[in-house]
């Protein structure tokens, strides 16, 4: 996503996904070994997908793999022995409607959604190069709640970013009350040199 702060994509290149057979076969073969629940994690699990079929090509910041990875999800929830799916981290601008409701007919996957926040305050999240303000992140918040009982909604929220000032670390600190998050994650920020 190119976030302000994140050396991440310098650091690992692009998006880089595995194909939907590798992982299945992976998944079947640990549930022979006796393995019940699967955690579908990488950097950026929202992209799963987007850069198949296009070697080489650059694909857009805002592009998600919502299409491929719900039909990863739906694959690995047919699995004979899996119990349980979870999802790591999430961005929130894949938690459409459409999705949300596709999420909530896989009996499978555990109501938990990490969706990186980052900052409670619209002018800090531009200044990080995020892609949503809080008002689209808080609609995403109330969507998995409309269509999952009860889910555990954490997040990652950064304090001290370079600029930040009293009222927008207060706006942080009343939107995380407004979003009602079941844990929050919170680190210091810190320049990398």
């Amino acid at each position: 996503q190119f976030c302000s702060y994140c050396i991440i994509p310098m650091a690992r290149g692009r998006v880089r996904s595995r194909s939907k057979e590798e992982i299945i076969k992976e998944i079947e073969g640990l549930v022979r070994e006796g393995c019940r629940e699967f955690i579908i994690t990488g950097i950026h699990v929202s992209s799963y997908g987007t850069d198949f079929d296009i070697p080489g090509k650059i694909v857009p910041s805002d592009t998600f793999g919502e299409k491929r990875l719900l039909d990863l999800l739906r694959a690995i929830n047919e699995i004979p022995g899996v119990d349980r799916i979870r999802l790591s981290s999430l961005e929130p601008r894949i938690m459409t409607e459409s999705f949300v409701q596709a999420l909530a007919g896989l009996q499978k996957l555990c109501p938990h959604f990490h969706l990186s926040l980052q900052s409670g305050s619209d002018t800090v999240l531009k200044r990080m190069n995020r892609h949503y303000d809080t008002a689209e992140y808080l609609e995403c918040v109330e969507r998995l709640r409309r269509c999952f009982d009860d889910p555990a909604i954490t997040t990652d929220i950064i304090v001290g970013f370079p600029g930040e000032t009293e009222e927008e670390f207060v706006q942080t600190l009343e939107f995380a009350q407004k979003a009602g998050f079941f844990e929050i994650h919170i680190f210091k920020y810190s320049r990398r040199h």
